[in-house]
């Protein structure tokens, strides 16, 4: 039977529970166990599948086709294992499932209440990993902020989870805040002390508090946090801000609070951490000895967790290249013509990020075509690939009106078409071609010497593809489909010959980069734009010869 850790969170959102909860895996796993993450949230969507990525950020996507919260991207990049279905529910799931039930007529006529028919339903799904046998400590978020009426059922169950495993089976990590007041220059702790009240007025009674604060806590903060908090000193646990995530992991070592959810679960025997690849990485990361610009062109740059999984890519492979990747943000909807030369010079390489609907495309079509005419690195991802078939098809071939069917349906060259299997599909949750998906590449193409490999399997998360009616066409003028998924005959990647970097994926890469593991698209793609750099460079160093000469 697995051991649960609960890690709640208090005062305001957006505090980094993933982010510690993450912490604190990484550390447990370096000590040889088996930890797995799932991730609770509040509110009623069923899976975040169809929310507006600026209510949610990004929707994160697993092996096996589920639409994820963008934590669980957290979770795969720090413990370098995949997650699943099972590893976000919502009470959206909760409650389908109990009201399917109901109608099943599986309660037997009883009034179904959300105590105990919600609880319970909640609980069997925080045991699930617990009774799969291949872990040995499962770590549970619950989303959102404890005193939030929607949180309410899921902090139930876990003081009934609580109440019903013995107690060195279970354990509850709060994560709060210890704002500073500049006028007073003092961290005040009485917001914690009425979030870990509240919490303990709903049952449940944390055994560890991670402060998040901007300052440093003195023993005299941390001894009154626990006297009005109920915990002991050195279960007060101090969560300074970092420079980067990946460093946390090592904060939270320093404030042994591996050791101290390792004493509370009475697990012994546990290992010393093992950590090298972990110290390497941010050696190389804080460490760089070079520096390209990357334009990320997408339509929703306003938010960073548009696009988390791609600037977590970046970071990694930025890393292993010991390269800083400055990312130059440009909003798709403000790219013309006219202004084209000026927002995309000096980039080094670029990005055109995935997306749906209309907005902002022909600014996405224009920076394909400014990328592929000045030699510039490209690489397009999803709605970005489709982008580069489009533009290809208009400037290269000519066809003026070539679109993809989810914008113009009546296109005369639709090169971009509704896959067939979705033209009947009404429901828009979870229809999608999602998860991971084989893929077989060309012989001595860019993307085989990239994956070095002639089989590989990425994740998706689309409704149109590639139109195999115009393929042809494409390879002639020199758009060749370098991998194909030959199961449904689908083109996977597009590459443009007699250019120094360009690339077009129907999957997403990012989102199997880790730590460990730095997808190895965007590991050649920051190579292509650091060499376009140096080029740049060694230009510009000459004629600045010849100006003086």
């Amino acid at each position: 039977m697995a051991k649960f850790i609960f890690v709640t969170g208090g005062v305001t959102s957006s505090l980094g529970k993933g982010i510690i909860a993450a912490s604190l895996a990484k550390l447990l796993q370096s000590r040889g166990l088996k930890v797995t993450i799932q991730k609770f949230d509040p509110y009623i969507n069923v899976d975040p599948g169809t929310l507006n990525p600026y209510e949610h950020g990004e929707c994160f996507v697993t092996d096996d086709g589920a639409e994820t919260d963008l934590d669980l991207g957290h979770y795969e990049r720090f413990l370098n294992i995949p997650t699943s279905q099972a590893n976000n529910v919502t009470t959206g799931r909760i409650y389908q499932t109990v009201i399917n039930k109901e109608r099943e007529g599986a309660y037997l006529g009883k009034t179904v209440q959300v105590v105990p028919h919600i609880t319970d339903e909640i609980k069997r799904r925080m045991m699930l990993l617990g009774n799969s046998g291949n872990f040995d400590i499962i770590i549970t978020e619950l989303g959102g902020t404890v005193g939030d009426i929607e949180s309410l059922p899921f902090v139930e169950a876990v003081r009934q989870i609580q109440w019903e495993l013995p107690e060195e089976d279970c354990l509850v990590v709060h994560l709060t805040l210890i704002p500073y007041l500049s006028a007073a220059k003092e961290l005040k702790t009485k917001p914690t002390q009425h979030s870990v009240r509240l919490l303990s007025q709903e049952g449940v009674h944390p055994n560890v508090i991670v402060c998040r604060t901007e300052h440093p806590l003195n023993q005299e903060l941390r001894k009154k946090i626990a006297l009005f908090c109920n915990v002991k000193p050195d279960a007060v646990i101090e969560a300074m801000d970092a420079s980067t995530i990946y460093e946390v992991p090592l904060k939270m070592l320093e404030e042994k609070l591996d050791i101290i959810v390792l004493k509370k679960l009475h697990i012994n025997g546990y290992a010393a951490p093992e950590l090298s690849k972990w110290n390497s990485f941010l050696n190389k990361l804080k460490h760089p000895k070079a520096k390209i610009k990357i334009g990320l062109i997408g339509k929703y740059v306003e938010l960073q967790d548009a696009y988390k999984s791609i600037l977590e890519a970046f970071v990694h492979a930025g890393a292993i290249n010991q390269c800083k990747v400055q990312i130059v943000n440009i909003h798709s909807e403000h790219l013309a013509p006219e202004n084209i030369d000026s927002k995309l010079e000096g980039l080094n390489g670029m990005l055109v990020a995935p997306g749906f609907g209309a907005r902002g495309i022909e600014g996405k079509i224009a920076a394909v075509k400014y990328a592929r005419e000045n030699h510039i690195p490209f690489f397009g991802i999803c709605l970005g690939m489709q982008m580069a078939v489009i533009e290809f098809a208009r400037n290269v071939l000519g066809w003026s009106d070539a679109h993809s069917t989810e914008m113009n349906s009546n296109t005369s060259h639709p090169v971009i078409a509704l896959m067939e299997e979705q033209k009947k599909i009404k429901n828009k949750g979870g229809t999608m071609r999602l998860g991971a998906y084989p893929c077989t590449l060309e012989n001595g193409s860019l993307a085989h010497q990239i994956y070095e490999s002639e089989t590989i399997s990425e994740r998706h998360r689309h409704r149109w593809e590639f139109n195999n009616n115009f393929i042809n066409d494409f390879i002639s003028a020199g758009l060749i489909p370098s991998g194909i998924n030959k199961e449904k005959n689908l083109v996977e990647i597009v590459e443009l010959k007699n250019h120094p970097f360009f690339i077009g994926v129907q999957f997403h890469p990012e989102l199997k980069s880790t730590v460990e593991n730095p997808h190895p698209i965007f590991v050649h793609f920051l190579r292509a734009a650091m060499e376009n750099a140096e080029k740049t460079a060694t230009t510009v160093k000459d004629n600045s010869k010849k100006q003086t000469a």
